[in-house]
């Protein structure tokens, strides 16, 4: 669900605002300019405590942009929100992700995939971390669902950290 104070339906220049912004020194091969300017950035998201960074680029704009896409998607991996599982419909960011969706599916370049991902990991974690029930509660099959948690490397990674949290068997 998301609301004003949702850190994934701001604005970039919005989020920017509930963050610090370190910048700093990358260490590693770029010559001189990368061991001269203050181009890494790093920014921590206060009210969460989570941190997106950026070290790759020697410009601070680029880096900026993509420690701030990784916060969002930090953000997604970390932060959950409770599910009822009565009467469940899947919301409008979670469809967009989903296999089968009519139209166009979005995957993980795309800004919207990040609150795609929380709402299912919320939706996990009140299925108790089951693939199964998960993808009935989606109307997928459970081959289906299995390949899209390990669609995109982190998500893969989050949820097998959830099921072996719970003693679960890790997904291949």
């Amino acid at each position: 669900m998301t609301t004003a104070a949702d850190p994934l339906a701001l604005s970039d220049a919005d989020l920017l605002q509930q963050c610090d912004m370190e910048r700093f020194r990358a260490s590693g091969p770029g010559g001189q300019k990368r061991n001269k300017t203050d181009s890494a950035v790093r920014l921590r998201h206060r009210p969460t405590g989570l941190v997106g960074q950026a070290v790759e680029s020697r410009s601070q704009h680029e880096n900026r942009d993509r420690a701030l896409r990784r916060l969002r998607q930090e953000i997604a991996l970390n932060e959950r929100s409770p599910v009822e599982l009565e009467g469940y419909e899947p919301p409008p960011e979670l469809r967009i992700i989903l296999p089968g969706t009519p139209g166009n599916r979005i995957g993980p370049k795309h800004r919207d995939f990040w609150p795609g991902v929380r709402a299912l990991l919320d939706l996990f974690v009140a299925t108790g971390c089951s693939v199964g029930d998960t993808a009935r509660a989606l109307g997928l099959t459970t081959g289906a669902m299995s390949k899209l948690f390990t669609s995109e490397p982190s998500l893969h990674a989050k949820v097998n950290e959830l099921r072996t949290a719970r003693d679960m068997r890790p997904l291949r």
